[in-house]
């Protein structure tokens, strides 16, 4: 499938079908481009929230633990409970720049992080054992945007964490939702409460309040950009791809989410015309991923059409999900502003 915007000269992301092979998903467990130069010295606390300062702290405290930690012999390792810190909290308070702090004070040679779904892509991938040995090797697992979207992935990360564990490896978290919250409203939470409640179990919770740094309401109604204008920005790059809004959600269908952050090598700039409100939370949940792989490649959007007016429905944005689209909305509103910037 192309997209009609096609023929202005610009690539379009649905002529492309990335293949990835699993040593690739290994390879790319590291802090993102977006915080590959962040540290605990580069984190500004809020001075009104005393419990961000506590974070840094804590989180320095934790990094010289595993570092000077027991032998790399899991055997060893395996008599004391290994360091699992969980960071909840709002939108932009920073747990992402903490958690990828943390892998940088550990060493990324000694750290793999990874959001909650490439964690899932990589079992499905490798197999289960495999990505137990190969996560093994680790001193640290950082897990960013924790999320449990089924019973499944419910199970498949309390035996993934709990194989990591037994074996001495830290571990450590972000989420918008409290460990013995997770996966409310979105299943029957009763059914699998033992598996959520031995996740919560494992994690000593560190609460970081705060504003959004970026500085932005969490709104739906941002105007988008003319199309025409859109297409011009993208004629003007060499980096820039230019899809229709509508081809593109049906382009991401037919590609693994696992292989979105392929589907952007080598692009600086994604163009999109006929931006509209997406029609169905599987349609939606797709969308999250790749806002999510767009934010850590700091990649700038170029909105076309209704731009995030109503992009989700009033109905995603008070269920179970709600919390992964105010993240998506607040990454694009950032990203858009980005785009906005880069074209003048």
């Amino acid at each position: 499938m192309t997209s009609p915007d096609a023929p202005s000269g610009a690539p379009s992301l649905t002529e492309r079908r990335p293949v990835v092979p699993p040593d690739r998903l290994l390879a790319e467990l590291v802090p993102p481009r977006h915080f590959a130069d962040e540290s605990f010295a580069t984190y500004r606390p809020d001075p009104a929230h005393p419990s961000q300062r506590a974070a840094v702290q804590r989180l320095s405290a934790a990094a010289e633990e595993i570092r000077r930690g027991p032998s790399r012999s899991w055997l060893k390792r395996a008599k004391s409970a290994p360091v699992a810190i969980y960071l909840d909290g709002g939108f932009g308070v920073g747990k992402t720049h903490l958690l990828a702090s943390l892998a940088h004070a550990v060493g990324v040679a000694d750290a793999a992080y990874g959001t909650f779904v490439e964690y899932t892509n990589l079992v499905g991938a490798l197999g289960f054992l495999p990505t137990v040995e190969a996560l093994a090797t680790c001193r640290l697992v950082c897990i960013d945007e924790f999320e449990l979207d089924d019973p499944g992935d419910t199970v498949l990360m309390s035996r993934l964490l709990r194989e990591l564990a037994d074996r001495g490896v830290a571990l450590a978290a972000t989420s918008n939702t409290l460990p013995g919250s997770l996966g409310e409203g979105r299943f029957a939470a009763d059914d699998f409460l033992r598996e959520i409640q031995a996740l919560s179990d494992r994690f000593e919770v560190l609460r970081i309040d705060g504003d959004d740094y970026r500085h932005r309401a969490v709104v739906t109604d941002a105007e988008g950009l003319s199309d025409d204008a859109v297409r011009a920005a993208a004629d003007g790059r060499d980096d820039a791809t230019l899809d229709d809004f509508g081809d593109l959600l049906a382009h991401l269908a037919t590609v693994h989410p696992s292989r979105y952050g392929a589907l952007l090598d080598g692009v600086g700039l994604v163009a999109l015309t006929g931006v509209h409100a997406v029609p169905t939370q599987d349609v939606a949940l797709r969308l999250v991923v790749l806002v999510d792989r767009l934010y850590d490649r700091d990649v700038p959007v170029l909105l076309g059409g209704a731009g995030e007016k109503d992009l989700f429905s009033p109905e995603m944005l008070a269920g179970g999900y709600r919390k992964k689209y105010y993240r998506a909305l607040s990454r694009l509103g950032s990203l858009a502003a980005d785009g906005a910037a880069l074209v003048g």
